[in-house]
């Protein structure tokens, strides 16, 4: 008997992208920097804070890929510095999260080296169809009643 993936489990019809966003994930290679935080900011709101020292909102950049919120920090020019020690990490860096359905971005900001990314979630719709049964006979297969229309 072969080993059924997570994506081709016969309950799990129309799930086949979520294995695919797990090993996108798994890929992204977080090494722990920059450091943030999660917090709960209300019942369907959600705050991510990147501890991001050292960057100007020039050198930060925030995308929306597929369900995968990016945070992408490049470093600016330095110059001809000679440092004594250097123990302000001012790398280049990829964050990636991914968002579920109905999660949205609100906002982001930069204050104090933090960067703030506000989520929302939005409740889904709750639709309730009824599906006909057509015979094969009358002609009319795959008919579908959305509230009373057809």
């Amino acid at each position: 008997m072969s080993k059924l993936s997570f994506g081709t489990h016969p309950y799990l019809l129309g799930f086949d992208e979520l294995e695919r966003l797990v090993e996108r994930t798994a890929r992204t290679g977080n090494d722990g920097y920059p450091p943030y935080n999660i917090e709960q900011t209300g019942e369907s709101g959600f705050r991510i804070t990147l501890a991001v020292a050292g960057f100007a909102e020039a050198d930060l950049s925030i995308t929306l890929e597929d369900r995968q919120l990016v945070v992408r920090g490049r470093s600016g020019e330095e110059g001809e510095r000679v440092y004594l020690h250097r123990g302000i990490a001012a790398r280049q860096f990829q964050r990636a999260f991914v968002l579920a359905d109905g999660v949205e971005v609100g906002g982001a900001q930069l204050e104090n080296g933090l960067l703030h990314i506000d989520l929302n979630r939005t409740a889904p719709e709750n639709v309730v169809r009824q599906i006909r049964i057509s015979t094969g006979l009358s002609g009319a297969s795959g008919d579908v009643d959305m509230e009373g229309q057809t």
